[in-house]
């Protein structure tokens, strides 16, 4: 059995929302919000926080929450993923973005799915697109080969519908991530890609250096908190269910 690790990186220092993952929605930081989705998920053996600053750290240990502290010069979540493997050990490492406060245990399981199959590496997700996102450029757009390999990312309608005869269907990407530790160190290796640049989406640095994504299919879509309109609408809907745990359940 593979020791599956769950690893929130959660960026004080956000370029678009500064303190975001403390900022509060429906009465708790944005942070325990995605604490205690993760650890709903019972494929996950063990949830530990990647923080950035000590104001981040202060919150999980007053909390009881696994916390390491890592530089706040990283560029992204994927080099705090990084970061904590160097100083814990597992199969398989899974990226649970800090903005994503439903997360549901199915995205987990879907994730985890393809690793049943020695040969795959690395693994996302996709779901059905809204038409209202299929022009959003801040709603990534995947295509996939047969057996669920990513052919690409954009932030562009992919495919192009040339006949607009609306047969065209489109994916929209989740970026949860998921990665076997020696696929975890030769990302890391990497340097940033052309098309990532250009796409400003990390994922692409993987394609370019013929390393397989594969992507499965989940039902359940994901709001990340990267708008006030979004946290709006996440508060919504967290508002509307039946008032969770305690965090401190979950310690």
């Amino acid at each position: 059995m593979s020791r599956v690790l769950g690893v929130i990186p959660a960026r004080h220092a956000s370029t678009r929302q500064p303190r975001k993952v403390l900022r509060p929605i429906a009465g708790q930081p944005l942070l325990t919000w995605v604490y205690r989705a993760a650890m709903a998920c019972p494929g996950l053996n063990d949830v530990l926080i990647a923080a950035d600053s000590a104001e981040v750290q202060e919150l999980c240990d007053a909390n009881g929450w696994p916390c390491i502290l890592t530089s706040p010069d990283l560029p992204s979540g994927t080099d705090r993923l990084h970061a904590v493997s160097q100083i814990i050990n597992a199969d398989i490492y899974v990226n649970i973005q800090g903005d994503e406060p439903l997360l549901h245990p199915d995205h987990i399981t879907a994730l985890l799915a393809p690793f049943t199959h020695p040969h795959v590496d690395v693994t996302t997700l996709k779901v059905l697109c809204t038409p209202e996102n299929i022009t959003n450029p801040n709603a990534v757009k995947v295509v996939t080969a047969n057996d669920g390999r990513a052919l690409y990312f954009s932030r562009a309608p992919i495919p192009y519908d040339r006949d607009a005869n609306g047969d065209a269907v489109y994916w929209k990407h989740l970026g949860l991530y998921a990665y076997r530790r020696n696929a975890l160190q030769r990302f890391a290796a990497l340097t940033p890609s052309e098309l990532e640049q250009t796409e400003r989406l990390e994922q692409l640095r993987l394609l370019e250096n013929n390393i397989a994504l594969y992507v499965a299919e989940t039902h359940h879509d994901t709001i990340g908190v990267d708008t006030e309109a979004d946290l709006k609408r996440v508060e919504a809907i967290l508002l509307s269910r039946t008032p969770a745990r305690s965090p401190n359940e979950f310690r």
